[in-house]
């Protein structure tokens, strides 16, 4: 008995000796290295997952959000020195300055060159710096650098166009006024178009000369017709004078449309010439119903109305400033499509084409 008592304590030591050996020798194990593809993950003071050296994933979110662009809406000169609209991705801007940044993407050779679409410049002179902007009561004053004045004369309207379009398509914004270093101009440096009281839409855009049109009893009108430069399909503005027929001056639109651009360059007509209104146009609560004869229809079995048509009368109608969509019927025709096939089940307005812009 007293010998498997001194063997069993002997077995108890031996193995207590082992288990100490083991625990050593495991702590003293040098440090391995990692893998040589490993990322380290650390955390902040914060408990925040770190992604980078450096970098917390936060950090790493907020690059992303740097990188972000937002689409704005330039107007450029076209390859027939047309003033036309160009949809662009601008970077997203920390500030609210954005009728600043559209105006430094106008600047030849500006950071709008890597954006410019095939056939298309900027308007306004090499060079130019925007100095500063400021709106009181919907008028945008511009200041601008002393390298805006030098522009080719046959530009000066054009540029001012060019500015005024752009800026206008925020909301806040109706009327754009010039200083050249803080300086306040009445008129430009150049072929000095009058410009005291600002410059607005109602000044027109791409203006149509006419003899035959009576100036006195027409409206001035911005209609948009697409063009095309190589394979490329974009809407040009144009302005001209429409006689209103019993004051209509929806209905005088809607025929100056049918009958086609009056420029003669590569403005495209895209109304079949036997097309006709065949009930005056009705606006109600900012909605113009057009009914239209099934010439209007690019597939008349299937009910299509081609999407430059569309296109074309609703840029065109909600310049106007009573009309905020458009809902187009066909007679005979229960419900009519785009060329994808999708159904207008409703009126169809402006920020369908375009971004709507806010400032």
């Amino acid at each position: 008995m007293r010998k498997r008592l001194v063997l069993a304590l002997f077995a108890t030591i031996c193995m207590l000796m082992l288990l100490t050996g083991c625990f050593q020798g495991e702590q003293s194990l040098p440090d391995m290295d990692p893998p040589p593809n490993a990322e380290a993950v650390d955390k902040t003071e914060d408990g925040t997952e770190a992604t980078g050296e450096g970098e917390t994933e936060s950090e790493s979110e907020t690059d992303t959000e740097a990188a972000e662009t937002v689409e704005r809406q330039l107007f450029l000169l076209d390859s027939n020195g047309l003033v036309a609209p160009q949809t662009v991705e601008l970077p997203v801007l920390e500030s609210k300055e954005v009728a600043l940044q559209a105006l430094e993407y106008l600047v030849s050779d500006g950071p709008v060159t890597s954006l410019l679409p095939n056939g298309f410049r900027a308007v306004l002179p090499a060079g130019t710096e925007v100095l500063g902007v400021s709106i009181e009561e919907g008028i945008m004053t511009v200041d601008l650098s002393e390298e805006f004045k030098e522009y080719a004369p046959e530009d000066e309207v054009k540029i001012l166009e060019a500015m005024t379009f752009t800026l206008t398509q925020f909301d806040s914004v109706e009327r754009v006024k010039l200083q050249i270093e803080g300086q306040d101009q009445s008129t430009m440096p150049v072929n000095g178009t009058p410009i005291a009281n600002g410059y607005s839409r109602a000044n027109g855009i791409n203006l149509v000369q006419s003899d035959t049109v009576d100036l006195i009893n027409s409206e001035a009108v911005t209609m948009y017709f697409p063009a095309e430069h190589d394979d490329t399909r974009y809407f040009v503005p144009v302005t001209q004078y429409v006689e209103a027929e019993n004051g209509d001056i929806h209905q005088a639109i809607v025929d100056a449309l049918i009958e086609g651009p009056a420029y003669e360059t590569n403005l495209i007509q895209v109304f079949d010439d036997q097309t006709m209104l065949l009930d005056s146009p009705k606006l109600d609560s900012g909605i113009l119903e057009l009914v239209f004869s099934q010439d209007v229809l690019k597939d008349t079995e299937n009910g299509v109305i081609a999407d430059e048509v569309m296109e074309t009368l609703v840029r065109t109608l909600t310049e106007q400033e009573s009309i905020e969509a458009i809902n187009v019927r066909v007679d005979n025709v229960e419900q009519i499509a785009n060329e994808s096939g999708d159904v207008y089940t409703e009126p169809v307005t402006r920020d369908s084409f375009s971004p709507s812009e806010k400032l």
